[in-house]
């Protein structure tokens, strides 16, 4: 437990949420929450989705229909072929970068991951005995993937690298 590096990005919002009660003007760059209201057009669509039934868990890995409208954006947008079986629709990004951590790392391995990022990634790293190798992500190249650096943060140790598209909290 004393290799956990616990996850203050709550604490610092109900502190971030004070100020703004006292009249205080606040960014929040604490837990990648957007600082726009929900589009009407999505809200409306949640109601009547609720009206229409749907209040029950559905399949773990997503709707079908929406995995394949995934499969079939990402595959348009980024120029790869992906299909509907490698897509997973989840409530949140954590868990599913744990899990492949969780079932990958042993002691000594490296993992090279976004940085800034998730501060629970390092955590989790170092929790499961590997050495996390951060891969800094700066505001010059509009907080974007340096090929350059990368290659320069391999190493043989490399087991896992982890990346998360936006990433939270600048967006690239």
């Amino acid at each position: 437990m004393s290799r956990l590096i616990l996850e203050s990005a709550f604490d610092v919002l109900v502190r971030a949420r004070a100020l703004e009660a006292k009249g205080r003007s606040v960014i929040h760059l604490e837990i990648g929450e957007p600082d726009f209201p929900t589009p009407p057009h999505i809200v409306e669509a949640a109601k009547r989705a609720l009206d229409e039934g749907w209040t029950h868990y559905g399949p773990p890995q997503g709707y079908p229909e929406l995995r394949e409208a995934v499969a079939t954006h990402v595959s348009r947008t980024r120029g790869i072929s992906v299909g509907p079986q490698h897509v997973s629709v989840v409530p949140g990004g954590k868990p599913v970068i744990f899990f492949p951590m969780l079932a990958l790392l042993e002691p000594g391995d490296e993992v090279i991951y976004p940085d800034p990022g998730f501060r629970f990634t390092k955590s989790m790293i170092g929790f499961l005995g590997a050495r996390p190798v951060p891969m800094p992500l700066e505001e010059k190249r509009g907080f974007s993937f340096d090929l350059n650096l990368f290659r320069d943060r391999l190493s043989d140790r490399t087991k896992l690298v982890i990346l998360n598209s936006p990433e939270n909290p600048t967006g690239g």
